[in-house]
């Protein structure tokens, strides 16, 4: 593990991220109910693609086809970028800075907490560790996290290694972290992982003047 940033003004901004199934979401549930703001990008990003969604136009003519009543139709949209990385990467110039938007936003709103959780999946692939003071990876054994995937309705051991393909291994994440939650004991377990973590950087949080 790594030592977390230096504190810049504001609120100390933690990076929640692991690869799929490894139990992000409960984690950043856990953030929640301590009383972290958790800025989830997954639900901005339906948001922005849903149902009159500000991106749904753009996308719509980036890849015609890939919406409809209800926005992005991501059955449709999914084959038409998995594997392709040029396509991949015009979708991705859509929406990151549409989520940075949001994000800003999110951001000025809890300006006054001493703490708030960036919950981005693709954190370390994007850069995205340094726009944060401390980074957080939830981590599992790889066996519980196929296993995991696998049980999601429409998951496929082909569609699951797509999209491990573009996620940086466990194992290099864990190494990045300031922090890793693991996720494969107990939920009280983890919670208690969670408020350690809090109570570690809210020592760090300078006090107001």
């Amino acid at each position: 593990m790594t030592s977390p940033n230096p504190i810049r003004p504001g609120p100390i901004t933690i990076g929640l991220t692991g690869s799929i199934g490894m139990g992000k979401s409960t984690v950043a549930a856990m953030f929640a109910e301590a009383g972290v703001p958790v800025f989830d990008a997954d639900a901005a990003v339906h948001r922005l693609q849903g149902k009159n969604g500000r991106l749904v136009p753009a996308i719509e003519a980036a890849f015609p086809g890939s919406t409809g009543p209800e926005g992005v139709d991501r059955a449709r949209l999914g084959p038409m970028v998995l594997g392709d990385s040029a396509a991949l990467k015009r979708l991705e110039a859509i929406v990151h800075p549409a989520v940075g938007e949001e994000r800003a936003m999110f951001l000025a709103a809890h300006a006054d907490a001493p703490l708030v959780v960036f919950d981005v999946p693709l954190l370390f692939e994007t850069g995205g560790e340094s726009r944060v003071d401390s980074v957080v990876v939830v981590s599992a054994d790889p066996d519980a996290q196929r296993m995991r995937v696998l049980a999601r309705p429409g998951m496929t051991p082909e569609k699951l290694d797509a999209i491990l393909a573009r996620q940086w291994p466990d194992h290099e994440k864990v190494a990045r972290a300031n922090f890793v939650v693991p996720t494969g004991g107990s939920l009280d377990a983890t919670r208690r992982a969670v408020h350690a973590i809090i109570a570690c950087l809210a020592a760090r949080q300078p006090p107001s003047s």
